[in-house]
């Protein structure tokens, strides 16, 4: 039976790359996108078993029509890959950052995926070892964190300060919670002179697909344990 995978902000880039790689595989999954539109012209353009969904991850709204829908036509969920974000302050420092853009990314890396993993999680538990993987960021790493990008670095912490909670309070229940880094990406968020969308999308994948034994609350990026 294959699994039931949501990916937030799929309808492009690293999102869309991992949803054509799982579909390939013969996985069933929901593509979700801000624009709802958007989201269908990219599963139809993948193929396979892909389902388009509407969820603004911002929208609690937008949300909780979403978990109804996949409720009503799935009844569980398997992995939910919390893809969204954003937020590149490559010209700021902290002593002088623009603290609104810090809000801003905080809202976007952060608190979107905090909420839909709040809304998602009576759906995981009720599938048989359930996952979620938070889509991170090198970035994120206090040991290797430098002086650039604070706010898109900061959030990207807080985000691995959220999976450590997570992977520890629902380890009685059986479900295993990883970040993930993609590493740099040649993405419309990325930029150019990034890695090719199928490495970074592959980095993830491993941690999607990483044994029970694995175990949980891991900082992964290409088959290799990042420091927090």
């Amino acid at each position: 039976m294959s699994r039931i995978i949501l990916i937030t902000g799929a309808n492009r880039g690293i999102g869309r790359g991992l949803a054509a790689q799982f579909a390939a595989d013969g996985e069933t999954v929901l593509l979700s996108a801000r624009n709802g539109d958007a989201a269908a012209q990219a599963a139809a353009e993948i193929g396979g078993d892909v389902h388009p969904i509407q969820l603004d991850a911002t929208d609690q709204a937008s949300i909780d029509v979403a978990v109804k829908q996949i409720e009503a036509t799935h009844g569980r969920l398997d992995v939910l890959v919390n893809n969204v974000g954003g937020v590149f302050d490559y010209a700021q420092q902290a002593s002088n950052a623009d603290l609104g853009v810090v809000q801003e990314a905080l809202n976007i890396n952060l608190f979107s995926t905090w909420r839909v993993t709040q809304a998602l999680l009576p759906l995981l538990r009720k599938a048989q070892g359930a996952r979620i993987v938070n889509v991170s960021s090198e970035a994120a790493s206090l040991e290797r964190m430098g002086a650039g990008t604070p706010a898109y670095s900061a959030s990207k912490a807080a985000l691995n300060a959220l999976t450590r909670s997570l992977a520890a309070e629902l380890a009685g229940d059986g479900i295993i919670v990883h970040s993930a880094s993609p590493g740099w990406t040649a993405t419309d968020l990325g930029g150019e002179g990034g890695r090719p969308i199928a490495e970074g999308t592959a980095s993830i994948k491993h941690v999607v697909n990483l044994p029970v034994g694995a175990g949980t609350g891991g900082f992964y990026q290409d088959q290799q344990i990042l420091p927090w």
